[in-house]
């Protein structure tokens, strides 16, 4: 009963602070140091958020060319004008790259008579980060350019939604799952299952299930399949088509080796092939492997024959990692169901 008394006085009270701050009370005016792309982002995500209760009325830079210029109605002043303004504010917020140290020092001289909240957010925003945030290790400001993916919390809830729906498909899909197997054995020589080795969570090299689609050639190694491959059996075109040959991967969730949700699992070889070449590429290892994505919904799925198409997919898997809710999973899935199964790039 406590915490859902703190819950709902937390609740209460943010929403009476929001609806007096869109009155124009209970409202902090900011300064800018820094007028780059980075104080601009500042100030209009200020502007689109005007519940949080905070209004940019200056910016300060040491470009003469932008002196006395307006920004999204923001006046740019000279920092010489620093120590004469920095009363009208109630904080001042420091927007410049991390190589500028000396100067963070100096506006922190400079204004060290004032008792205006100074607060310093580096442009760290050129790198291509993920799910960046600040923490404090033994006392020590530490900044987390690539973090967690998900918080322990985030873990549980999201492998309770894993063992809990595998378990129900599984129940449903028995009966095609056994009728698949006796299709494969009667139609090609060879196992059922194809068990492939691929990058899982945080690298590690994983065994994937796959119901077999193609004749069975021993020692033969990985190359992906393209459209009227010769090495499709029958049965094999029509359970790729349809992703009918994902199936078995379900087991992998429950092993706990994979997720329902999450970037597909490449194969080895092909993470090596990448890794290299496209940004960030192996902190879509970050998560659990996934028999969905959001990347598959979004047509890259299937055959990457380009390297375009294997950027954006990339940049679909660290969006995923990067927004991750149970909600976007279950959108994921519902979505699947509708358009993932079927595509022009399924064979």
């Amino acid at each position: 009963s406590s915490y859902l008394y703190l819950v709902f006085y937390r609740a209460l009270i943010d929403m009476f602070l929001r609806n007096i701050r869109k009155r124009g009370i209970n409202r902090k005016k900011v300064f800018i140091y820094g007028c780059g792309l980075v104080g601009q982002e500042i100030n209009n995500n200020l502007i689109d958020n005007y519940e949080i209760g905070f209004d940019v009325i200056g910016f300060f830079d040491d470009s003469a060319e932008r002196h006395n210029q307006t920004i999204n109605g923001v006046k740019v002043f000279d920092p010489v004008e620093l120590n004469d303004k920095i009363h009208m504010c109630d904080e001042l917020w420091i927007a410049l790259p991390l190589y500028a140290d000396s100067k963070v020092k100096e506006i922190l001289y400079k204004t060290r008579h004032r008792t205006a909240i100074i607060r310093y957010i580096p442009d760290i925003f050129n790198f291509r980060l993920l799910n960046q945030s600040i923490t404090q290790i033994a006392g020590f400001p530490v900044i987390n350019l690539n973090g967690e993916a998900m918080s322990e919390s985030s873990k549980v809830i999201k492998r309770i939604e894993d063992v809990t729906l595998s378990i129900l498909i599984f129940i449903f899909i028995f009966p095609v799952l056994f009728i698949i197997a006796i299709l494969i054995k009667l139609t090609s020589k060879g196992p059922i299952l194809y068990k492939q080795e691929r990058h899982g969570w945080d690298g590690k090299t994983i065994k994937v299930y796959k119901f077999r689609s193609m004749y069975y050639e021993p020692g033969a190694s990985f190359k992906q399949a393209t459209r009227g491959d010769s090495r499709i059996t029958k049965v094999g075109s029509f359970i790729r088509r349809t992703s009918l040959d994902e199936l078995p991967q379900f087991y992998n969730v429950l092993q706990g080796r994979m997720s329902i949700v999450g970037p597909r699992p490449h194969p080895v070889t092909m993470n090596h092939d990448y890794m290299d070449r496209i940004e960030n590429y192996m902190q879509r290892h970050k998560v659990k492997p996934g028999i969905t994505g959001w990347a598959q919904i979004n047509g890259f799925r299937g055959e990457t024959d380009t390297f375009e198409k294997m950027e954006k997919r990339i940049e679909f898997d660290l969006y995923y990692i990067q927004h991750w809710s149970l909600f976007f999973d279950l959108k994921i899935i519902f979505l699947t169901v509708f358009k993932g199964f079927f595509g022009k790039n399924a064979y």
